[in-house]
């Protein structure tokens, strides 16, 4: 057996999630938000903030393992000989799939891989909030039978493919930085990159090692093909649970080490960073999963496919960093509260755009060239 089939196996897959599984509460053990030792949609959410695009002064800060999952894919596709720059597959499709699945996400608190890690950490409203991502992906595989396609990608010059790297090395100068080029009305320095003093966003590891952990992650996603939305559609469309494996590894696992660092806190009250609201953890994942799919992967996958060159998954990513700046803008985001007034609502018309996409979108190109072929 080659390596990259080794890799690209279950062995590789189930590698990927125990590593994810013993990181991430180490990076809660050394910091992080309690059962968010990675979570895509939360930190996105976080960068957001840093960047300004939302004032939530609560969640304000660069997390370095954004920057790492992307690099360490590049450095890994670079390894392997697999980077090369593409896309040009319906980009602005996917960027509304991202900011749709982004604010689905925010609804229930926490990315499919938060969701597994909330699992790990004893959170039981987490159980609801995959039932809901399943069901998601599920409704998916509905119009993916039926046709839904958002083309072919084709090759780009390099150029376009080094843009989401060398925006990953951008934010980290950004992050150790931290410029100060603005001015408040009392005349103190501000901005342009915030910085939570409390709350979620204040809390973190140190960047090195919120860094180098990512590095790893993203290198053995990018090699084993991890992604949590692959893993139940191919359980739904195909019967193969390998990807499937790599899911169950990483809850066993997390909590496993969370038992270990002493935080397993098996309930459904008084989780950190987690309401209690089961119709809209459901739901709000269900927007979720559903999005995802039909955008082409988890938010994990799409870091690991944009550190490698698809600027398709970079638009669905930046989809993402909008959809969170929405969510606090728009004050759709729950809190341990429950969820907003406006939450829910935003949650109806995402599933309504959603469906509308994946009842039109369709591979036009290859229509057409059936069309010829019959004439």
């Amino acid at each position: 057996m080659s390596l990259n089939r080794l890799w690209s196996g279950r062995w590789g897959v189930t590698l990927t999630g125990v590593v994810v599984g013993i990181l991430a509460p180490i990076l809660v053990k050394l910091g992080n938000p309690g059962n968010m030792g990675v979570c895509v949609a939360c930190f996105t959410r976080d960068i957001a903030g840093a960047l300004g695009l939302h004032r939530a002064a609560a969640v304000q800060y660069i997390r370095p393992e954004i920057i790492g999952l992307v690099l360490g894919a590049t450095i890994a596709a670079l390894g392997a000989g697999e980077w090369r720059a593409r896309g040009g597959s319906s980009p602005l499709v996917r960027y509304i799939m991202g900011v749709i699945a982004a604010i689905g996400a925010l609804v229930f608190l926490g990315c499919p891989w938060r969701a597994f890690l909330r699992i790990g950490g004893g959170d039981w409203n987490a159980v609801v909030g995959v039932l809901g991502f399943a069901a998601g992906i599920w409704a998916a595989t509905f119009f993916l039978r039926r046709g839904y396609s958002l083309g072919k990608s084709k090759p780009m010059a390099p150029v376009a493919g080094w843009i989401m790297p060398a925006a990953m090395v951008g934010l980290l100068v950004l992050l150790l930085a931290a410029p100060l080029f603005g001015r408040d009305a009392d005349g103190n320095p501000v901005g342009p990159i915030f910085f939570s003093t409390s709350g979620p966003g204040s809390q973190h590891a140190a960047w090195w090692i919120s860094l180098l952990f990512a590095l790893v992650i993203g290198y053995l996603g990018q090699r084993s093909r991890f992604c949590s939305v692959g893993a139940f559609r191919n359980l739904f469309m195909l019967r193969d649970t390998k990807l499937l494996t790599g899911v169950v590894a990483l809850i066993i696992t997390a909590a496993v080490a969370n038992l270990a660092l002493g935080q397993f806190h098996p309930g459904f009250a008084n989780q950190p960073i987690a309401h209690t609201d089961g119709l809209w953890n459901f739901m709000g994942m269900l927007l979720s999963g559903l999005a995802f799919t039909l955008g082409g992967g988890c938010p994990g996958r799409q870091l690991f496919l944009s550190g490698e060159g698809d600027t398709d998954a970079a638009v669905f990513t930046f989809g993402l960093l909008t959809g969170t700046a929405l969510a606090h803008n728009f004050n759709l985001a729950s809190s341990a509260a429950g969820p907003s007034p406006y939450g829910p609502a935003a949650v109806i018309i995402g599933l309504i755009v959603v469906v509308v996409l994946g009842f039109t979108m369709r591979d036009v190109a290859a229509g057409e060239d059936q069309s010829r072929s019959a004439a």
